[in-house]
């Protein structure tokens, strides 16, 4: 890929932990199918007061849990 190439990302979400998530992502050249590039981002959730990772809440589980994807 290089400028001026039109590029097209996806995000999905490959893990749900106890107080994580692990976000993927890929790069792909506009209308071209190999992957280009990819990526993750571990979110860990964290109690504001303790600066703990804490559990993971019950209706942010069930938003996430419909968009988990299996490799």
């Amino acid at each position: 890929m290089r400028y001026p190439d039109r590029l097209q990302c996806g995000l999905r979400i490959a893990k749900i932990g106890n107080s994580s998530v692990r976000y993927e992502i890929g790069v792909f050249k506009h209308g071209h199918e190999p992957i280009a590039a990819s990526g993750f981002i571990a979110d860990v959730f964290v109690d504001a007061q303790t600066e703990r990772p804490t559990r993971i809440p019950d209706f942010v589980r069930a938003v996430m849990e419909p968009l988990l994807t299996q490799n």
